[in-house]
C-alpha cells in the first residue's frame, strides 16, 4: 500500500473547482476528486495550525492533548506523567502513523512545520523527516522538488510507504513567483462580499480586519488595505493564484507517480489544516476564528480500492482520519484516540459520519464553534482584540459567508447548540487526563498567543489612534477597560 498525502495549508474548499468555486484554481486536483471520494463537511478540530496539526496527527481533541495556543503552555503536548511507557510501539499512546509504520509501511514527512512551530511531536512514527529549510517561507516548487527527489528514489524502491507533503503557498504572504502572473486578471472576484459589507469593516477593528491587513506582501499588486471591491480582487487574486501555483506542482508530481508506474496503486490524499477567512466576520487572510470558514477543509481520497465519483455529505473530524487510515493498513484504534474510523465511506459509500461536531480557537481568539443540522453557532469566550459578540449563530446553507447572526432569531436552535457544546465539554473532561480545560489556561495566561504577543492591546490602541480611527478605538477600550 502506497500513500500520498498532500497537506495544502490555509486552503479553503470553496476556492477550488470541485467544490463549485467559478475560477479555474485546481484543475489537477479536481480531476482526483473525480476519481474518488469528496467530503463537504469535513472539518479541522482545532486550529489553526499548530492545534490543528497536533489534532491530526495525535487524532485527539485539543482539549485533550493540550495544544490549543501557539504560545505558552498550551503550545505544548500534555506529559503523559508516571504512566509513560518506554516507548509507545503498541501501547494506547502509540500514533497512528506509528501504527502506519508497524505494518510495515516506509514513513517520510517533508515539511518545515515541527521546526517553524517546535512541534516535534507530530514527528512520530515518522522513518524519515526532512525540513525544506524556509521556516515555511517555501514555495510549492520547493517541496516539489524535494517529493519528486524522494519518489524517484523511494517510489519504487519501498513496496509500502506512506508520505506525508506540506506545502505554504495560499498562507500570507502569499509568494507565487511574480513571472507566474495572473491566471485570474480578467476573472471577477466572489460577489458575496459587497461594498457595504467593506465601509462596515473599515469602521471596525481588528488583526488582520479590512484597514490592518498582515504586513508582509510578496506578490506583486496585494493591497495595504481593503477599501473596495477592486482591492478585494487584487487581494483573492493573490490566493487564488496562489492554489494554481500549487495546483500545477501537484500535477508534477501525478506526473512523477505515473512515469514511475505506480499511480494506479497510490492512494492520494488531499487536505488542509484549516481554511482562511477572506473578508467573512472582518477577517481577510487569516484564521483565527471557530467558525466555518476557519474550521471547514477540503479533503479528498483516491486510490485503489477507494470509492470512483462519490460525495460524502456526512460531518467528519479531520482527527478520524488517522484512525481510518490505520484499519486501511489492519492496524486498531487506540484507546487514547478521540478519532473514529469513516473506512466504510470510502470503499463502500455508507455513512460513517457524525451526528455534530465541536471546533475549538485559541491562538487568535477563544472559540467554540458547534456545527449541527445546517446550522454553525459560535460561543466567544475571549475575542482577540475583534469586534465579536459573544455568541453567533449562522445559517451555513443559505449563509455560507456568516453575513448575518441570526441569534436572536432562533432560540430554540441556540439552546440546543448549547446543549452540545456542554455536553461535548462534559464527556471530555471526564475522559480527559487533565482536570484542567486548556482553553480557560490561555485565557488566565492572558488570552490567545498573537493576541497579547504580536499585537497587543496597548501597541493596536495607539495605532488605531495615531490613525484617526478615534471611534473603533473607543469602543475596544470600553471592551477591555
Amino acid at each position: 500500500m502506497k500513500i500520498l498525502y498532500l497537506d495544502i495549508d490555509a486552503l479553503r474548499p470553496d476556492h477550488l473547482g470541485c467544490y463549485g468555486y467559478h475560477r479555474n484554481t485546481s484543475p489537477n486536483i479536481d480531476r482526483i476528486a473525480e476519481q474518488g471520494v469528496r467530503f463537504t463537511n469535513h472539518y479541522a478540530s482545532d486550529v489553526p495550525c499548530a492545534p490543528s496539526r497536533s489534532a491530526l496527527f495525535s487524532s485527539q481533541f485539543g482539549i485533550h492533548n493540550g495544544v490549543v495556543n501557539h504560545g505558552g503552555l498550551q503550545a505544548d503536548m500534555r506529559p503523559i506523567g508516571k504512566d509513560r511507557p518506554f516507548n509507545f510501539h503498541d501501547s494506547q499512546y502509540q500514533t497512528w502513523v506509528d501504527t502506519l509504520r508497524s505494518k510495515n509501511m516506509h514513513t517520510a514527512i517533508i515539511s518545515p512545520f515541527p521546526g517553524r512551530h517546535e512541534a516535534w511531536h507530530i514527528l512520530r512514527g515518522f522513518l524519515e523527516t526532512y525540513d525544506t529549510g524556509k521556516h515555511a517561507g517555501e514555495t510549492a516548487d520547493d517541496v516539489t522538488k524535494e517529493a519528486l527527489d524522494w519518489l524517484e528514489s523511494r517510489g519504487r524502491e519501498k513496496e509500502d510507504w506512506f508520505l506525508y507533503l506540506n506545502v505554504w503557498d495560499p498562507h500570507t504572504p502569499y509568494r507565487t513567483p511574480a513571472s507566474y502572473g495572473n491566471p485570474f486578471e480578467k476573472e471577477p472576484a466572489p460577489e458575496w462580499l459587497t461594498e457595504e459589507m467593506i465601509a462596515e469593516h473599515r469602521d471596525s477593528f481588528g488583526p488582520y480586519s479590512a484597514r490592518d491587513l498582515p504586513p508582509v506582501r510578496q506578490w506583486p499588486g496585494i493591497p495595504e488595505e481593503i477599501r473596495d471591491r477592486d482591492d478585494f480582487k487584487a487581494w483573492i487574486d493573490g490566493y487564488d493564484t496562489a492554489i494554481r501555483y500549487v495546483d500545477e506542482h501537484i500535477g508534477k508530481i501525478i506526473d512523477q507517480l505515473e512515469k514511475q508506474e505506480i499511480l494506479e496503486e497510490t492512494i492520494i490524499i488531499i487536505s488542509a489544516d484549516h481554511g482562511e477567512n477572506q473578508g467573512e466576520l472582518n477577517v481577510y487572510g487569516d484564521h483565527q476564528l471557530a467558525d466555518h470558514i476557519t474550521c471547514r477543509i477540503p479533503f479528498i481520497i483516491s486510490g485503489p480500492d477507494i470509492a470512483s465519483g462519490l460525495v460524502d455529505e456526512d460531518l467528519h473530524y479531520q482527527i478520524d482520519v488517522g484512525p481510518t487510515l490505520a484499519e486501511l493498513a489492519g492496524g486498531k484504534r487506540r484507546e487514547k484516540w478521540d478519532g473514529q474510523s469513516f473506512l466504510p465511506a470510502i470503499i463502500d459509500g455508507k455513512s460513517s459520519g457524525r451526528p455534530h461536531l465541536v471546533v475549538s480557537q485559541c491562538a487568535w481568539s477563544c472559540q467554540r464553534g458547534v456545527r449541527f443540522d445546517h446550522w454553525m453557532l459560535i460561543r466567544t469566550y475571549h475575542d482577540g482584540l475583534k469586534e465579536l459578540p459573544d455568541f453567533m449563530l449562522f445559517d451555513i446553507e443559505k449563509d455560507p459567508h456568516e453575513t448575518n447572526n441570526l441569534i436572536d432569531e432562533h432560540p430554540e436552535v441556540v439552546a440546543k447548540g448549547l446543549r452540545i457544546l456542554d455536553e461535548w465539554v462534559t464527556e471530555q473532561m471526564k475522559t480527559s487526563d487533565s482536570p484542567v480545560d486548556p482553553m480557560w489556561s490561555v485565557i488566565h495566561e492572558g488570552g490567545p498567543f498573537h493576541t497579547r504577543d504580536d499585537l497587543d492591546l496597548d501597541r493596536y490602541l495607539q495605532k488605531l489612534y495615531k490613525e484617526g480611527r478615534n471611534e473603533p478605538a473607543a469602543r475596544l477600550e470600553q471592551r477591555y477597560r
